[in-house]
C-alpha cells in the first residue's frame, strides 16, 4: 500500500535488524512505513472521480485494487499464531547514535523503534499489498466515487496516559503534520486533503479535493499517526524539533527508558486497550523490546555471540559465510537460519548527486558504472551469496523488461519527444557483464570510449581531463563496513583516470552532509512499492529534485507526465505499465549503479525464541508476531 511519508532521520537504516516493515508491526500504520509524497498533479492531468457519489459503501478496511482478503468477522490475521504466548524479551541492534525520539522532524537522529507507540485509523497487514483494516476505527464509509472518507471510531481506544482517543486528536494529528511536518508533505497532502472535520467524538470526515486522483487518499487519510491533543497543548512541543519527550501514544509498546548512544527499552502496555481486536490477535506478544545500540558492526557481532542481545538479522555476507562458528552455536544456543522474503528488495547502490556539475552527461555516468564489477564483489568479497539488482522495482510485475511494447510502449510515445529515441526502439537498460577479475579490461576500454565521447581525454599522468579540469568524485559513507566494497570500486574509477577518493565520517557528519547533499556519490536506496501512487512524485518528480527522498536529484518531464498516469490509474494493469514506463527511464539515465540484493531474511538468535511455521510474503515480523517461548 502506498502512502506519505511524514519524516525520515534514521529510519531508513536497517541496521536494526528488522526490516521496514517489521519495525512497523503492523501496530497501526505510522511514518516508517508510509511511502512518499510529492506530486501534486494538476486538475488538467486528473482523471475526474469515477462512480455514483450517491452510492455510499460501508467497509471494515480498504484495498486500493481489488476485494480484501478478510471478510468482515475475522478472527486473526492469517499468518500469526492467535494464542502465541505473552511475556518474555526480544533484544536487538543498531548501529550509530540516537539524540531524539521525534522521528517526524529533519532535526536530530531518532531511531526507528520511536513510532512504534502511534497508531493509526487503518492498520497495515504484511500479506496484502493493496489492503488495510480498521485498527482504532471499525469502520469507513465513503462514496463510490471516494469524494470523501468518514472513520467510525472505537470508542474504546485509549492512549498510553489514560485519556481517550478521539475524532479531535485524529484531526488535530493531521493539521500538525500540515503544520510543522515536512514541508513536501504539507505541501501534497494541503493541496489533495483540504478539509479534516470532526463530526463527533469518534467520528471524523475527510474531504477530498475536487479535480485530484482519488488514488491512495482514503488510504492516506487513514494512515496518519495519532498524536495526544492534550499532551501537546499542555507542553508545547513541536513536531519539527528534536526531543526525547514524547506524547502518548496509543499503541501496544511504550518508551521505558533509554542510555542515550546506548540503549532503548520499550515495554508492553498492561493496560494497551486494542490487545483482544482481531488484527492484533497474536501479535504484540514481548513484554520488552531492547535495542543495543554499537559504533560498528565488529562490535555489534561480538556482542551477540557473548549475548548482550539474543536476535540479529544479519546484513554482511562475510560475517554470514565466515563468522558463524563461535561455541554458542556450535552448542546449539544459537538457531542461525535463512527466511523466504518475499518483498521487493530495495532500489540500491552508488547514487550520483545529479546537482553537480561532473554528472551531468550520460555518458559519464555511464563509464563510472562500468567500472563497478559486480561479477567480483560477489564471488569475492560476498561469497558468491547475493544476485545482481536491475530494476527499480526488481522481481515484481513492475519491472521492466526487454523492448517496450503494449500499454507500456503507448505511454512511452506519449513523451516520445522528451525521451531519447532508443528507449521506444532497444531493450531496457542492464548493467554491464563484468569478469572474474577486479579490473575488468574490456569495460575498461569501453568506458576510456565513452569519456573521450564526453570530451574528456588522458593527460601525461593518465588523469581524465576536460577544458583543464580532472574529474573528481569523492564517495562517501558512514560504515567501516562498506569499505571493503567502496575501495575496489574506487581502485578501479582510478585506473579509468578518475580522480576518486572515499571519505568515511562519523553518523552525525554524515547525517550532516547528505541532508545538505554535500556529497558526489553515496550508497543510498530509493525505497519503491509494488504498489504505486502519489507517492511516486517525491522520489523521482521535478518538483522533487531538492527534497531528501530523492537523493539523486532526478527530474524529467516526460517522468512527471507518466507519474501522474501512475497516480490516476484505476487497475493495477495501468499502473504497473506506467511504473515500468517510469522505470525504463530511470534505467536509462543510470544515475545509480545498481549493485545487490539478497532475496532472503539471515537471521540467528539464541534459543527461546518462536514463529509461525509460514512467515507472511512482506514481512520478517520478530518484533510484530514471533513470541518468546521462555515464559
Amino acid at each position: 500500500m502506498v502512502r506519505f511519508t511524514i519524516g525520515r532521520n534514521e529510519l531508513e537504516d536497517n541496521r536494526m535488524g528488522m526490516s521496514r516493515r517489521a519495525v512497523l508491526g503492523g501496530f497501526g500504520l505510522s511514518a516508517f512505513g508510509l511511502a512518499y509524497p510529492g506530486l501534486i498533479p494538476s486538475p488538467a492531468g486528473a482523471q475526474e472521480p469515477s462512480g455514483d457519489p450517491s452510492k455510499i459503501l460501508k467497509r471494515h478496511g480498504f484495498s486500493t485494487f481489488g476485494e480484501l482478503g478478510l471478510p468482515p468477522d475475522f478472527s486473526h490475521l492469517g499468518y500469526v499464531r492467535p494464542d502465541a504466548p505473552e511475556g518474555g524479551e526480544i533484544s536487538i541492534w543498531s548501529q550509530g547514535t540516537f539524540d531524539s525520539f521525534n522521528p517526524y522532524a529533519r532535526v536530530g537522529r531518532a531511531p526507528a523503534v520511536s513510532v512504534m507507540p502511534y497508531e493509526s485509523l487503518l492498520g497495515d497487514v504484511a500479506d496484502e499489498v493493496s489492503a488495510a483494516y480498521g485498527l482504532v476505527a471499525h469502520e469507513i464509509e465513503y462514496p463510490e466515487t471516494q469524494d470523501w472518507v468518514i472513520f467510525h471510531m472505537r470508542p474504546e481506544a485509549m492512549f498510553s496516559d489514560g485519556t481517550p482517543v478521539t475524532a479531535a486528536d485524529v484531526v488535530f494529528s493531521h493539521n500538525l503534520l500540515l503544520e510543522q511536518g515536512l514541508p513536501s508533505y504539507a505541501q501534497a497532502v494541503k493541496a489533495l486533503i483540504p478539509t479534516a472535520e470532526v463530526i463527533d467524538d469518534h467520528t471524523v470526515r475527510f474531504v477530498f479535493a475536487d479535480g485530484v486522483p482519488r488514488k491512495n487518499l482514503i488510504s492516506q487519510a487513514g494512515g496518519v499517526p495519532i498524536w495526544s491533543k492534550a499532551w501537546y497543548d499542555k507542553t508545547g512541543a513541536r513536531l519539527d524539533e528534536s526531543r526525547f519527550e514524547t506524547s502518548p501514544g496509543s499503541g501496544p509498546y511504550i518508551l521505558d527508558s533509554w542510555d542515550v548512544n546506548r540503549r532503548i527499552i520499550l515495554k508492553r502496555n498492561p493496560d494497551y486497550w486494542g490487545r483482544d481486536l482481531p488484527i492484533m490477535r497474536g501479535r504484540a506478544n514481548f513484554d520488552t523490546i531492547r535495542v543495543e545500540f554499537f559504533a560498528d558492526t565488529n562490535a555489534a557481532f561480538e556482542a551477540f555471540k557473548a549475548g548482550q542481545y539474543t536476535f540479529r538479522q544479519e546484513n554482511s555476507s562475510i560475517t554470514w559465510a565466515t563468522g558463524y562458528d563461535f561455541p554458542a552455536l556450535t552448542r546449539g544456543e544459537v538457531v542461525k537460519e535463512e527466511l523466504p522474503d518475499g518483498s521487493m528488495p530495495s532500489a540500491s547502490g552508488f547514487v550520483m548527486n545529479l546537482r553537480r556539475p561532473q554528472f551531468q552527461d550520460r555518458r559519464v555516468r555511464q563509464a563510472l558504472g562500468m567500472m563497478y564489477n559486480f561479477t567480483w564483489t560477489n564471488d569475492t568479497l560476498q561469497y558468491g551469496l547475493f544476485q545482481q539488482r536491475q530494476s527499480f522495482w526488481q522481481n515484481t510485475d513492475l519491472q521492466a523488461k526487454g523492448v517496450p511494447e503494449g500499454d507500456e510502449l503507448a505511454l512511452l510515445q506519449e513523451v516520445a519527444d522528451q525521451i531519447p529515441p532508443e528507449i521506444l526502439t532497444e531493450e531496457v537498460t542492464v548493467p554491464p557483464t563484468s569478469g572474474d577479475r577486479q579490473l575488468d579490461r574490456r569495460n575498461l576500454r569501453a568506458a576510456l570510449a565513452l569519456m573521450e565521447e564526453a570530451g574528456y581525454a588522458s593527460d601525461d599522468r593518465g588523469q581524465l581531463m576536460k577544458d583543464g579540469q580532472g574529474l573528481v568524485v569523492e564517495f562517501l559513507t558512514q560504515d567501516p563496513q562498506m569499505d571493503r566494497y567502496v575501495i575496489p570500486y574506487v581502485d578501479n574509477l582510478k585506473a579509468l583516470g578518475v580522480n576518486a577518493t572515499y571519505r568515511r565520517v562519523d553518523p552525525a557528519q554524515y547525517t550532516s552532509r547528505e541532508r545538505a547533499f554535500d556529497w558526489d556519490m553515496i550508497y543510498d536506496a530509493y525505497n519503491n512499492g509494488p504498489e504505486e501512487g502519489i507517492g511516486l512524485g517525491q522520489r523521482f518528480g521535478s518538483d522533487a529534485k531538492e527534497d531528501i527522498f530523492n537523493p539523486a536529484g532526478f527530474a524529467s518531464p516526460a517522468v512527471d507526465h507518466l507519474i501522474e498516469k501512475v497516480v490516476a490509474a484505476t487497475t493495477q494493469a495501468d499502473m504497473a505499465a506506467a511504473v515500468r514506463a517510469v522505470d525504463r527511464i530511470l534505467r536509462y539515465e543510470q544515475f545509480m549503479v545498481p549493485t545487490w540484493y539478497l532475496g532472503k531474511f539471515w537471521v540467528s538468535y539464541w534459543q527461546g525464541y518462536g514463529r509461525p511455521q509460514t512467515l507472511p510474503p512482506y514481512a520478517l515480523g520478530q518484533l510484530d508476531f514471533w513470541w518468546s517461548d521462555k515464559t
